[in-house]
């Protein structure tokens, strides 16, 4: 399933991370989208995000991401401001909890649906 609308980006993320689906994660991005994994790291292109995002469902994650504005700029880009929340395992098995304040720059696409050009899940903290 492909984002309808600049905000059902986030929507998404979260229904494919909680659900382990990654490749339906990774089509949520343009193919030279970036990611931003950690402050200090950085993914290029579907498969550095893949190997990311891979890394991210392997501590099973329950997420939760709430967009609290979003801005269009024309009709094929937004901006998009979301809070999230996750609960995960770490590699030694204990339970980690984490959160951020995101920022994400979502662009239409030729067939009408929306995708991750920028994403930044700590941009605002």
């Amino acid at each position: 399933m492909s984002a309808k609308t600049a905000e059902e980006c986030d929507a998404l993320f979260e229904k494919y991370a909680n659900a382990g689906q990654l490749d339906a994660l990774v089509g949520l991005y343009e193919d030279d989208a970036v990611l931003l994994p950690s402050p200090d790291q950085q993914a290029k292109g579907r498969e550095a995000i893949r190997e990311a995002l891979g890394g991210l469902l392997e501590a099973k994650p329950t997420m939760k991401l709430q967009v609290i504005k979003s801005f269009t700029a024309g009709r094929d880009m937004a901006i998009l401001y979301n809070d999230w929340h996750a609960k995960m395992t770490g590699p030694d098995g204990d339970a980690i909890e984490t959160g951020g304040e995101a920022i994400e720059i979502v662009r239409r696409q030729a067939d009408g649906t929306w995708k991750f050009v920028f994403d930044d899940p700590y941009g605002r903290g």
